[in-house]
């Protein structure tokens, strides 16, 4: 007859098959899970080699002395635009191609219509590097930057930007909070009693 000790033996196997099996699971969970991870690192790291080769290949095409480097600016955000003469219409914003910068279509076409505008969309490069502000104000100063550069590169172009307002350093931005008031001009409710 099987004593009292056996039988908690017995009861406990089962339970011990479980959690090695539940271990053996967590594993597997992990080895895949690590495996989707190396290869969407994989695709990352190949896309960043392309940007950076990219990159390379205007650099040493600026080498030369073949770009024309400006400032945009807007609100508090500050562009500093490298125009690489004889490109093939690559836009790279902070070391990123510029649609994975500006996400929205807007902004994309902000960034964009100067070109567009020039006609000069796949016949140069453009290089930025952005500092300060918002996404907005980031684009509208790379669109400043570039019609700068782009003035540089022909002065004929400056009637249809300065048409279009392009040339134009929007300086409006928000007004700072005076003391005694609850933002810029708001008072405080006025209270009769």
């Amino acid at each position: 007859m099987p004593t009292k000790k056996e039988d908690k033996d017995k009861k406990k196997e089962p339970a011990k098959a479980k959690k090695t099996e539940t271990k053996e699971k967590k594993v597997t969970a992990k080895k895949k899970v690590s495996e989707d991870t190396a290869e969407t690192a994989e695709k990352e790291l190949k896309a960043m080699e392309a940007v950076e080769e990219d990159e390379l290949a205007g650099g040493a095409a600026a080498k030369g002395g073949s770009f024309i480097s400006t400032v945009g600016r807007r609100k508090t955000s500050i562009a500093r635009v490298r125009l690489i003469k004889n490109g093939k219409g690559l836009i790279t914003v902070n070391g990123k191609p510029y649609d994975k910068y500006f996400t929205t279509f807007e902004l994309r076409d902000t960034v964009t219509s100067p070109l567009k505008t020039a006609g000069q969309e796949g016949a140069v490069d453009v290089s930025a590097k952005v500092v300060g502000g918002g996404i907005r104000g980031q684009a509208d100063a790379v669109r400043h930057g570039i019609s700068r550069a782009l003035l540089q590169l022909n002065p004929t172009y400056r009637k249809a930007l300065k048409k279009l307002g392009f040339l134009k350093r929007d300086a409006r931005k928000k007004e700072r909070k005076k003391f005694g008031l609850k933002g810029a001009r708001r008072a405080p409710q006025w209270s009769k009693r």
